[in-house]
């Protein structure tokens, strides 16, 4: 970690109240001692971006570009040492470390891309005839200063996504990242100040704050801000979607993703896809799979490839390259899951499967009864649950029950039912013989119903933190 100490607020690194020390899932050591913010620190980070916001806003496109490109080629420079840095704060294993910063990259190089590709059209006023003789455009102009929220499971990723889009959009940013993952979000937000200054642009364009629901919600109620964006759970993200009304807010929250494999599927893609998709990250991913659903006919011969492949999942430390599953964010999360799974297996499921050691393994659950939370809620751990039905039309239903609606996926060899699927499930994005985690930073990324609101992806981000303005003009004769 090559950062300066402190809180990076207005144009300088503030030292903070107080500390906290950044604990390593696996062995409970510590990693660093990260600065905790304060509201007053939040309070002076919005007034210090307000400032800035016309300045920002008015940075010629080839400004924004570069700032993007030298971040890009920063954090490159720095790619294993962000690696080794992820693994040690989330506990992630280090295969999946990796993805995020590959993915933090695209990211970054995308934004840049997308600056060029900012802009309005021309419309004809002229469809009644009181519009003859007049000119009609429009162009996007920043929504103002953007608030952005993070999750502790892919920090880096994450704060990238509301970072960039937002700066591309000509919006300063105060970035607020979890408080179990602070160090690479502080770390990537070093190198961007550090690109903006050698720009000639304001640091303050880019400002965290660490702290707790108080920090939050000094950020998310101050009526100056322009946007709110969320990742989190469903009862914060509605919380924080209630306090800063009218503020536009995009929130990116859970899910319980599912996997339908269909009578004509290729069972043995499928359980490979089951096994990548529900232990990748330990299974701290809101679109890994949770749920899956199997018409009956194929149930059994799922069941035997699936328990065929459980065993060659490595648990273990998460800086081995082999691992798939490690500990999760901390103990509290580990005793919620499997206090889950043990309701689930007193209201009558079968544990099919579950690894054994200390660390929680990847487990399976089979028929869960409806009402218990890990069917019915997000686990966010290395727990599935499989559930058969007698068709496809009852496993599209099932579903779509879920009040979450993230993304699914269906194995099927038919395109008959891949473009019934697309059409049917009540989900931001249906994937075909894929893993509903696949997600391509490019895409327009987001869901329905409790999954959230908006859409994150460069382009797509930059249109939500931009705002339209209509011009008309009468020249004059």
């Amino acid at each position: 970690m090559k950062f300066p100490a402190g809180l990076p607020i207005g144009a300088s690194w503030v030292e903070p109240p107080s500390t906290a020390p950044v604990i390593f899932p696996y062995d409970g050591s510590t990693v660093a001692d990260a600065p905790v913010g304060s509201a007053e620190l939040a309070r002076q980070a919005l007034d210090h971006g307000v400032a800035v916001r016309e300045t920002v806003g008015r940075l010629p496109s080839y400004v924004r570009r570069k700032v993007l490109q030298s971040v890009h080629s920063a954090v490159s420079a720095e790619r294993d040492a962000f690696v080794d840095l992820l693994v040690l704060e989330t506990g992630k294993p280090l295969v999946d470390c990796r993805v995020e910063i590959d993915r933090t990259l695209l990211t970054l190089e995308t934004a840049a891309e997308e600056v060029a590709r900012l802009h309005g059209e021309t419309v004809p006023l002229d469809l009644l005839p009181s519009g003859e003789g007049l000119l009609g455009f429009w162009v996007r102009k920043p929504i103002g200063v953007v608030v952005g929220i993070t999750g502790f499971n892919y920090p880096l990723l994450l704060a990238a996504h509301k970072i960039a889009p937002a700066f591309a959009a000509g919006c300063p940013i105060i970035i607020k990242p979890a408080p179990q993952t602070p160090l690479a979000t502080l770390w990537l937000v070093h190198l961007m100040r550090s690109a903006l200054l050698e720009a000639g642009a304001p640091e303050s364009a880019l400002q965290l704050v660490t702290g707790g629901a108080d920090v939050g919600a000094t950020l998310t109620t101050d009526g100056r801000i322009g946007a709110v964006s969320f990742t989190g759970s469903a009862a914060v993200g509605h919380q924080i979607a209630r306090d800063a009304a009218p503020t536009k807010v995009l929130l990116e929250l859970g899910s319980n993703s599912a996997l339908v494999v269909a009578e004509d599927a290729d069972l043995d893609a499928a359980a490979d896809a089951i096994v990548r998709g529900g232990y990748y990250a330990s299974g701290q991913a809101c679109i890994s799979v949770q749920r899956v659903i199997a018409v009956e006919t194929i149930r059994d011969a799922l069941l035997d490839k699936l328990g065929a492949r459980l065993p060659a999942v490595v648990v273990g430390d998460p800086r081995d390259p082999l691992t798939r599953v490690s500990a999760l964010i901390d103990p509290q999360s580990t005793g919620r899951v499997r206090e889950w799974v043990d309701e689930s297996v007193h209201a009558g499921a079968t544990i099919a499967y579950a690894a054994s050691g200390d660390l929680l393994g990847p487990t399976v659950l089979i028929d869960v009864p409806p009402g218990q939370l890990a069917w019915d809620e997000e686990i966010f751990g290395p727990v599935i649950a499989v559930r058969s039905v007698p068709d496809l039309d009852t496993a599209f239903r099932t579903v779509n029950e879920s009040r979450y609606g993230l993304h699914a996926s269906v194995f099927t060899s038919s395109l008959d039912t891949a473009f019934t699927a697309i059409d049917r499930l009540e989900v931001g994005g249906v994937v075909i013989n894929e893993v509903p985690g696949f997600r391509s930073d490019v895409m327009p990324y987001g869901g329905v119903k409790d999954s959230g609101i908006g859409r994150e992806g460069p382009r797509f981000a930059i249109e939500e933190l931009t705002t339209t303005r209509m011009a008309i003009i009468r020249p004059s004769p």
